[in-house]
């Protein structure tokens, strides 16, 4: 297996290097935070080899001593090792698991000559009263598994695209599982399978209380088994409770908010095309690899495969910076309003295939219904690359490598 340099979050780090800001490094638990941070460091030590470098892993035996201070404990621990007259770049992983971590890194951060860098696998970190004290003082980098081109790059499988990328769908791509899948994919799933139970005991339990566990599994199973359909707390709820699983829709709402904190769901806003006008219904939860979808369904994706497809692509919208949101235009849907950084919009569209005549009509139904000129994708897994009335088609797994034809 190659190593993987995490080239675009590398770069943003770069950039902000001894900007007075904490720099913070999110997502899912076993993503690669850690790995990132190792490999900024390795460049601060190639542009400075006697550059002064603080790091700071509680999940590290060198460090579990730091586990019975509090945070003016560590504080006072990581003063201690600051080189005077140099900037100290500082590094704490899982900041979130260190009690009061608000009150470490407000402390860091006004102490001199620091560069502070941090990682959490749950968004309380940039949340409530957190988000106040960090505001104007932190800049967000969220990281996501292996992308398609990284898979690629990981595993060398790069003769033959096509397979490679049905591989990607059932396995998804987080580091060890994608290597752990060369061995036979039941042992990907199984350690997906206890990636969950951690993200579940230590993200979790550890800030929520979950009165029923078979509830919280079903409203899980639930998201997982409707990726790219609107969903509401009350429609599922109302699904729940029609099968004999009695939920009322606050408790769902709470356990999905608990899903999306943990950042193992990414929750997609509705967006009016013709209104201008951003909607508080019918979002939808796109999972965030969906190798964790076999893992704990075990369901085979023959019938879900376009929505399946439509949570890849979500998935490297977010990679690649953009605003997403669901398009609503008169009764029709848009999969994707997709913003750049630069405010230039696309409107997607995700098909498996739409070789059917039927499905292409349905498909380009809801462009004709928008009046601006912004650009129009349908992504699919045919191969013939076609225009329909200014609609760009294009092959999904060329967009996911960037080439555009």
């Amino acid at each position: 297996m190659q190593k993987i340099i995490r080239k675009t979050e590398l770069d943003k780090l770069l950039v902000l290097k001894d900007k007075n800001l904490i720099k913070v490094v999110t997502g899912v638990c076993r993503a690669g935070k850690s790995t990132l941070l190792l490999q900024f460091q390795d460049l601060l030590k190639v542009e400075n080899p006697s550059v002064s470098i603080i790091s700071i892993n509680m999940d590290l035996p060198d460090f579990r001593f730091l586990a019975e201070k509090n945070w003016k404990g560590i504080y006072d621990y990581i003063k201690n090792l600051l080189q005077e007259n140099v900037t100290n770049y500082v590094f704490i992983d899982e900041i979130q698991n260190i009690p009061e971590f608000e009150k470490l890194l407000e402390g860091l951060f006004v102490t001199p000559n620091i560069d502070l860098y941090v990682t959490g696998s749950n968004a309380y970190l940039l949340s409530s009263e957190l988000a106040t004290l960090l505001t104007g003082r932190a800049f967000e980098i969220n990281i996501l598994p292996f992308s398609f081109v990284e898979y690629l790059e990981f595993t060398g499988k790069t003769t033959n695209p096509d397979r490679a990328f049905a591989e990607y769908m059932r396995t998804g791509g987080f580091p060890e599982a994608v290597e752990l899948a060369q061995s036979g994919e039941n042992f990907a799933y199984e350690y997906l399978q206890t990636v969950f139970k951690n993200i579940y005991e230590n993200d979790i339990l550890k800030r929520h209380t979950i009165y029923n566990e078979t509830s919280y599994k079903e409203v899980i199973d639930f998201l997982i088994d409707n990726i790219g359909s609107s969903s509401s707390a009350r429609n599922i709820a109302g699904v729940l409770t029609a099968n004999d699983k009695k939920i009322d829709h606050k408790t769902v709402a709470r356990y999905i908010d608990t899903l999306v904190e943990s950042y193992l769901f990414y929750k997609v806003n509705r967006y009016d095309i013709k209104g201008k006008q951003h909607l508080a219904t019918q979002e939808k939860y796109y999972l965030v690899d969906l190798g964790l979808r076999n893992a704990l369904l075990g369901k085979e994706s023959a019938s879900d495969r376009g929505h399946l497809l439509e949570n890849i692509i979500y998935l490297e919208l977010q990679r690649r910076n953009y605003q997403v949101w669901i398009g609503k235009t008169d009764n029709l849907e848009v999969d994707f309003v997709a913003r750049d950084k630069n405010g230039y919009t696309q409107y997607i569209q995700v098909s498996y295939t739409v070789k059917d005549k039927t499905t292409l009509d349905r498909e380009l139904a809801p462009f004709d219904k928008i009046s601006d000129y912004n650009e129009r994708l349908l992504i699919t897994m045919d191969y013939e690359t076609d225009s329909h009335n200014g609609v760009k088609q294009i092959n999904a797994i060329d967009w996911l490598l960037n080439i555009e034809k």
